[in-house]
């Protein structure tokens, strides 16, 4: 039997410490090649950040969220603050940087709904945590955030806070690069797609089997929960009762730009309300495949009353 998401649990508590962009998205017919010029179809200026989409994936789906982030003083940053006004999400945690302007993202969006993302980190690149802030922050949560669009060494220091906070941690290390040996004993959840898990592994993730194998060898460094995405075959995820292969539903895609972050405010949303990890993932991926059909990053993260409307998920496979 499989816990679906409900409209009546009670909302959780989850900080956000990550980036907050403004997204340049192109429409392309196809990406171009090394020394190729292609038309756009067409450009949008959208809110966005790992963070920023994390934090509003989680607003949707019901949480109480407080962020804690950098943007510039300038018009981009203030518009990333009515955003996160528009969710109800505390950003008192937000810093304002009076010299680096707010980080930026180029993203092109090819027809397949593939993207691919240059991220100018900006203001982000600038944060230093306010622990005072987020010690405040930890004492109501039920979860807390983070991804590496901001500096690994504020990263380390609010899961170490988090830790202290006996506030559990579920990190997506996007983008990629090598967790310190200090980090992973501080996890309570890691979730990657298959090329963070290819860089972790240092062999590629291409399948269901392979994923099964990665999420039993990052779960073996220190979280508790290790969930793996895997784009349109769905996501692989282990715990203490075993790895489970998780297919997505067949969806018409027009843009994948924030279906991990989707994922990831669905999935946490759920653990934060002590639901089991399967029930967790199968929210994910219900929310994910709703964001798909729509551009854009945070104009497409579907509402909790979307996910509990939509069909459930394939059942798990047990790997």
């Amino acid at each position: 039997m499989h816990t679906a998401p409900t409209m009546n649990q009670p909302a959780p508590c989850i900080a956000v410490v990550g980036s907050l962009n403004m997204d340049l998205v192109l429409r392309v017919r196809q990406a171009p090649g090394p020394g190729e010029t292609v038309l756009a179809d067409a450009l949008q200026t959208l809110p966005g950040g790992k963070g920023g989409n994390q934090a509003v994936a989680c607003a949707r789906q019901g949480a109480q969220v407080h962020m804690f982030g950098r943007v510039g003083d300038d018009a981009h940053g203030r518009t990333l603050r009515a955003g996160l006004d528009a969710d109800g999400i505390g950003h008192s945690g937000v810093q304002t940087d009076p010299v680096v302007c707010t980080g930026m993202a180029a993203i092109t969006v090819d027809a397949t709904a593939q993207n691919r993302i240059v991220v100018v980190p900006g203001a982000n690149g600038r944060f230093v945590l306010d622990a005072a802030a987020l010690d405040a922050a930890l004492q109501q949560a039920d979860c807390l955030v983070l991804q590496f669009e901001t500096p690994l060494p504020q990263v380390l220091a609010a899961a170490r806070r988090a830790r202290a906070a006996g506030c559990p941690v579920l990190l997506n290390p996007s983008p990629i690069q090598p967790l310190p040996d200090a980090l992973w004993p501080l996890l309570r959840t890691l979730v990657v797609n298959e090329v963070e898990a290819a860089v972790l592994m240092g062999s590629a993730v291409a399948t269901p089997a392979d994923a099964a194998v990665a999420v039993r060898a990052l779960r073996a460094l220190g979280p508790a929960q290790v969930v793996l995405t895997l784009g349109a075959a769905g996501a692989v995820a282990a715990d203490e009762t075993g790895c489970r292969h998780h297919p997505a539903p067949v969806v018409a895609a027009v843009d994948s730009t924030a279906a991990g972050d989707t994922f990831l405010g669905a999935l946490a949303v759920a653990l934060a309300q002590r639901q089991p990890l399967d029930a967790a993932v199968r929210a994910g991926i219900r929310a994910a495949a709703l964001c798909v059909l729509q551009a854009g990053a945070q104009p497409s993260i579907p509402s909790r009353a979307a996910v509990v409307q939509s069909a459930q998920p394939p059942d798990p496979i047990r790997l």
